[in-house]
């Protein structure tokens, strides 16, 4: 009774959570994944339903894995009322088998085998060609049509018989795994023990093992008598059902464009931040990171991205839970708080069709993370990793030497700037970079404790930066547990992650500083007042008040230290309904919680400005709490040879967040600046899904998302976003196909929206905003001032429909996959940033609605599998991507004498931007004059094409050349294993990207080395041009826009596998030798060609990084 009370209090409780709103179930792939079993009771009576269907829901009832053959059970009927004589599996399988002759063993845990009365005891069963062998635990296309063994009729002339067992690589038995003879049709399966028994006709047989969702072995046989065979698991296989958004599905019977990659396949070596795991293995998905400063966020962009002034970062989920695009204070990454090595996969969701069930935060692709978890096949595991790391400085940005320096100012300074020089030669640039040690190093422990599966980490990252004073330092745990309870009809799953990141930022405007400074001058001086640093001086001993500060002096001297606590959790409820196990309903509610707490200082030796206030100290904080609480219901009902499978839900999600900063000046009399804000916003949003199914060959997807947001006026808050997807399973026209082992033709449409909006929460408001800069004095106190926001009340949803084209293949039974797609994306109604009239609005600038963008590609994505032999396997994977955008519309009406939208803001004078949006043109555009050169190629200096022939260069002489974006991405990844021995590595490649680099145009000009009271060092590219004076039209000149396209190789990897060395029982150890960032080809005369917006000033280089790693299993 008491049972009974409770499940109806979690039923009334899901029904309540309905009305209150809700969010998503991450489904994790399990190694037996397979079909729900079609029922055919043709044959059978009312009271009567097959053997085979009545195992199938004793197998789903209790959530059990149980092996059978076809032939064993091919026949026989049994009672409707024995499946239900008992709660208890073991008996209920007694009452179904005995009578029939049959009967069960317990091969390990929540699995089962049916053992036939032939079969009882054999380790050779006699299979014709024409009978299946699939165990029903392990069923799947590759099974069903390729490993049928069967023996030939005739008497083998065998010459010997060879014995030996069949486990996985954790030992366990294998029980039904197929061992053929290569070349024949002769085989046998594996009994209940993993253990068979074969004859082959010489010492040149060789021995083919296979079983569902491990990986082939082949075995030449040799003088052994003896054989065991450890197969490992084949993540491939285990992929083969993939996270989709509010629940999951067979990667067979995908309609919709998805990518997955697991744990096996991720990038190799010091990753500090997720992100950083796919970066190049995946096509349409470009992964930039910001520079090599510890755990550096990275610009992701999926197919380009949809939009110009809104964001363009993919939604986020991670387990269920949806992150907030919004910064995270005090962490340079929003992801940086997931320890890498808690991720089991990634699937990224490309076309609307796949993305639209995520509506309103989905136009720029949908990215699922899926953490590891334990499940019920787990024995107790505990695993630890550790990795130590050495990361170093590669390049330096190339600027006059000490003597070339001394000899241009001689040759053209003035007495008093040649009196500047010093004697010294300074590489600045060495001065503040160094080797920076790292080290990882994670526990984790997974079991099953009471039929409850479990999974726990811990794990600490200590990663130093090549820029002194600059780090990272993470402390993270996750608990996973997932519980059945009621007979299984209910599982709950509880994922929790929470980290501690401590961030040491350095000032990174210290590499600009060491790039212009002077190389002639020393970093110390004796009897130096200013921390015994190297400073410009006036002759009354103060700095000199526009000198740049000693680049060490503002590494050492100046602080900015965080520590971001955050934490993530969410607990799924999903119940079967034991009175029509077709519905199901699932409730999740979810957390994202951040604290940040922040330290800065600078010392008042460091400058000017910080002397006359007497240093400076400073603090920010920043509290986040986003929930999201999420509700569906899932029927899915299977007859004939057609299946649907419905879902509808609800989900409301908060995002709520405050920040506050300040500063104190030493000096009393300068005011201190204090500021403080709250924002929030809210989506409610109703969504359902409909998969239908037809002979497992035609295929259809539609989804219907309303979403509410509160970014939005009520008259535009609501938006309908819809999508529908065809496949069409062309290879199960042909079930005899010797070439195809898959062939599916996908089409899909969608509308996705955007509403993250650059502006903040409250675009349609007339808000205000404390202003930062102005005080207003009365007595001798200070007040801020409120300034009113630009804003625009009729501002509504950016809106994306996408339109796709796909084609999955495989051959040579899937050695060789892969998938084309074709699409096409327009986005209306763009959000951007336009001016106004003056006098129209609180700002010359608004954000609004206006113009369109279109965006079309094409994606390629090949596996192989060249070599796959007993000591020897080698995979190869390859991905392309072309993508072109366009602007097609930016004004409301036709204006062919608008120019665009000015954006890129670059160094050098005041308020230079180089690059434009403009229609017809793509995204950043670079807007620059066309330079004329002499005859041996050399630019010269001030002349430019009057392109518009008015004998005169002016503005409209600009022109647009090029994009910071590439049209090309190529990524090619190759991991062969030798035995004990394995070897990889990651290429990766953009094509068409240019960048503009801001380093020569700004130190690229004589007018730069003399300044009042002190000399600035500058580019070696003075030295080809000569430029004399840095005038607006030489800075925007296309000179400095070069082709950035490069080949990148990303990640080399060595592996030995220990295990042998060590010789201890159940412990599995593997040692491995990594380089990352192992060398780039480009002609781009910068540092680094890979610029997340084209435009190369001083970034953080990317360091070389050396690895040195052992993973241990016990």
């Amino acid at each position: 009774m008491k049972k009974r009370l409770f499940r109806l209090t979690v039923i009334g409780g899901m029904v309540t959570a309905f009305c209150y709103l809700p969010h998503p179930l991450s489904a994790q792939a399990l190694a037996y994944a397979q079909n729900k079993p079609k029922v055919e009771r043709s044959a059978e009576t009312s009271s009567t339903m097959k053997l085979r269907d009545a195992i199938l829901s004793l197998k789903n009832q209790f959530n059990v894995d149980i092996l059978f053959e076809e032939k064993t059970l091919t026949g026989i009927s049994v009672l409707q009322e024995s499946v239900r004589t008992s709660k208890d599996l073991e008996k209920s399988l007694e009452a179904l088998l005995a009578p029939n002759g049959l009967s069960f063993k317990k091969v390990r845990k929540n699995t089962y085998l049916i053992i036939g009365k032939k079969l009882e005891g054999s380790t050779q069963p006699k299979v014709t060609s024409n009978e299946k062998n699939t165990p029903s635990g392990l069923e799947g296309n590759d099974f069903k049509e390729n490993n049928t063994i069967s023996e030939v009729n005739t008497t083998a002339t065998a010459e010997q018989t060879v014995t030996g067992k069949v486990v996985d690589d954790k030992g366990s038995p294998l029980p039904g795994a197929s061992v053929s003879i290569k070349g024949t049709t002769r085989g046998v399966t594996t009994n209940t023990n993993g253990e068979f028994s074969i004859n082959v006709a010489d010492d040149k047989a060789v021995l083919v093992v296979t079983f569902i969702g491990f990986l082939p072995q082949e075995i030449t046989v040799g003088n052994k008598t003896s054989i065991n065979i450890t197969l490992a698991e084949d993540l491939k296989t285990l992929t083969e059902v993939v996270v989709v958004g509010y629940g999951s599905q067979k990667k067979k019977d995908l309609t919709g464009s998805i990518t997955s990659i697991t744990s096996a396949d991720f990038v190799k070596g010091n990753i500090a931040t997720p992100e950083q795991l796919i970066t190049g293995k995946l096509a349409g998905v470009q992964i930039t990171s910001n520079g090599g400063a510890p755990g550096s966020a990275s610009q992701i962009r999926i197919r380009g991205g949809s939009s110009l002034s809104a964001s363009n970062d993919p939604l986020i989920v991670i387990d269920g839970v949806p992150l907030d695009n919004a910064e995270v204070k005090g962490s340079a990454n929003p992801l940086s708080f997931i320890n890498p090595n808690d991720i089991e996969s990634f699937n990224v969701l490309k076309d609307a069709s796949a993305t639209a069930i995520y509506g309103s935060r989905a136009s720029n692709g949908v990215i699922i993370i899926t953490t590891k978890k334990g499940t019920k096949k787990d024995k107790f595991n505990v695993n630890f990793s550790s990795m130590f790391s050495a990361g170093v400085k590669t390049k330096n940005v190339e600027v006059l030497t000490g003597d070339q320096f001394r000899e241009i100012v001689n040759a053209r300074g003035t007495e008093s700037q040649k009196a500047l020089l010093g004697t010294a030669n300074t590489n600045w640039q060495d001065q503040i970079f160094r080797t920076a040690y790292s080290n990882d190093n994670n526990l984790s422990i997974t079991g099953v404790l009471k039929d409850i599966p479990y999974r726990v980490s811990v794990g600490h990252t200590n990663q130093n930066g090549i820029l002194l004073t600059s780090g990272l330092e993470r402390t993270s745990g996750s608990f996973g547990i997932s519980p059945m309870l009621f007979n299984n009809s209910l599982k709950i799953d509880v994922n929790v992650k929470a980290s501690s990141t401590k961030s040491n930022f350095a000032d990174e405007g210290a590499i600009g500083t060491a790039i212009g400074f002077d190389p002639t001058q020393p970093v110390y001086v004796e009897n130096q007042t200013y921390g015994g640093y190297f400073n410009w001086l006036e002759s009354n001993g103060n700095i000199v008040s526009l000198a740049p500060s000693n680049p060490l002096a503002l590494l050492n001297l100046k602080s900015n230290k965080a520590t971001v606590n955050r934490i993530i959790a969410n607990v799924q409820f999903d119940y079967k309904f034991p009175f029509l196990p077709a519905l199901k309903a699932n409730w999740n509610l979810g957390i994202d919680r951040s604290s940040t707490d922040g330290k800065e200082s600078a010392s008042n030796l460091i400058s000017a400005n910080l002397f006359t206030n007497n240093g400076s100290n400073g603090y920010y904080t920043q509290s986040r709490n986003n929930f999201t609480n999420q509700f569906y219901l899932n029927y899915v009902k299977e007859f004939s040879n057609q299946n649907i499978n419905v879902m509808a839900g609800v989900e409301n999600q908060g995002f709520v967040r405050d920040e506050e900063s300040g500063t104190t000046f030493g000096n009393p009399t300068v005011p201190s600046t204090k500021s403080y804000f709250k924002t929030d916003y809210a989506l409610l949003s109703y969504f359902g899904r409909v998969n239908y199914s037809l002979a497992d060959k035609y295929l259809a997807t539609f989804t219907l998302r309303r979403d509410g947001s509160s970014r939005f006026a009520e008259n535009n808050r609501w938006g309908t976003f819809p999508s529908a997807a065809l496949a069409w399973k062309i290879n199960n026209e042909f079930k005899d196909s010797q070439t195809f082992s898959d062939l599916k033709l996908r089409l899909g449409w969608g509308i996705t929206g955007q509403q993250d909006i650059s502006s903040g929460d409250y675009p349609y408001l007339n808000a205000y905003t404390p202003s930062q800069g102005i005080k207003y004095q009365i007595g001798n106190t200070f007040y801020t001032l409120l300034r009113p926001n630009a804003y625009d009340p009729n501002i509504k949803w950016e809106q994306t429909a996408s339109t796709n084209i796909g084609l999955d293949f495989g051959l040579k039974k899937s050695r060789i996959s892969g998938s084309i797609d074709l699409y096409r994306k327009l986005t209306s109604d763009l959000i951007n940033e336009i001016d106004v009239a003056a006098g129209t609005n609180f700002s010359n600038k608004v954000v609004t609605n206006v113009g369109s963008l279109e965006t079309k590609g094409v994606e390629v994505i090949v596996n192989y599998s060249p070599i796959l032999t007993e000591n020897f396997n080698w995979d190869v994977s390859a991905n392309f991507t072309y993508n072109q955008r366009k602007i097609t519309a930016l004004t409301k009406v036709d204006n062919p004498t608008y120019v665009g939208v000015q954006v890129g803001g670059i160094e050098g004078g005041t308020g230079n931007s180089i690059q434009v949006h403009s229609t017809g043109y793509v995204p950043n555009a670079f807007f620059v004059y066309k330079q004329v050169y002499d005859a041996n190629g050399k630019p010269l200096e001030g002349v430019f094409e009057d392109l518009n022939g008015d004998g005169k260069i002016t503005d409209l002489d600009r022109y647009r050349y090029k994009g910071a974006a590439p049209d090309y991405l190529f990524g090619f990844t190759s991991q062969m294993t030798y035995k004990k021995a394995s070897f990889g590595f990651v290429l990766r490649s953009n094509v068409g990207n240019y960048a503009y680099n801001n380093i020569f145009s700004n130190r690229g000009v004589y007018s730069n080395l003399f300044n009042s009271g002190f000399n600035s060092n500058l580019s070696t590219n003075i030295l080809e041009t000569g430029f004399k004076t840095g005038t607006v039209e030489t800075r925007m000149s296309d000179y400095y826009v070069q082709n950035a396209s490069f080949l990148r190789m990303d990640n080399i990897n060595l592996g030995y596998n220990l295990s042998d060395l060590i010789k201890i029982k159940n412990v599995r150890a593997q040692l491995s030798f990594i380089v990352q960032n192992v060398f780039v080809i480009t002609n781009y005369k910068g540092l680094d060609p890979e610029l997340r917006d084209g435009i190369g000033n001083q970034v953080y280089p990317r360091p070389r990084t050396y690895s040195l790693g052992l993973n241990v299993n016990f």
